[in-house]
């Protein structure tokens, strides 16, 4: 997801695996692409503990960013110090609570994966357009 909480890309696997081993899939899939910056500006990634292992750091490095993986603990106690930083990780969750609003994705009906993925694809759609700001008013249904 970007800095607002717009997927950029996605990847369906099964729930007995870890998110680490999708990680490579993630990074190889975002569908924006982003113009290489500036040597003053770089890409960087903001991840949890889970991805604190070599493996991980090499893979997020490898696909040209600067990790910045910060255990939940770290970052509570920076935000003690700091009243006025934001946590990183709300922007993840407000994109999982967007995905949920939509019922047939947050109960899995669909027995194919083409069926979830495209529904998926959908609702990103959907929520990247919520996001765009508009001159006129548009109500939403």
């Amino acid at each position: 997801m970007d800095g607002r909480g717009v997927p950029l890309s996605f990847v369906v696997a099964g729930a007995n695996q870890h998110d680490v081993t999708q990680l490579d899939p993630v990074l190889q899939t975002i569908m924006v692409k982003r113009k290489t910056p500036s040597t003053r500006r770089s890409k960087h990634l903001c991840a949890d503990a889970g991805y604190q292992g070599r493996p991980a750091l090499e893979i997020i490095e490898s696909h040209g960013y600067i990790p910045h993986v910060v255990d939940r603990g770290k970052e509570a106690d920076a935000k003690r110090r700091d009243p006025a930083k934001k946590a990183r990780r709300w922007v993840v969750e407000v994109c999982h609570s967007w995905g949920n609003r939509f019922r047939k994705l947050l109960a899995r009906y669909e027995k194919l994966e083409r069926s979830l993925v495209a529904l998926n694809h959908i609702a990103a759609a959907i929520i990247a357009f919520r996001k765009v700001s508009l001159k006129i008013r548009i109500i939403y249904g």
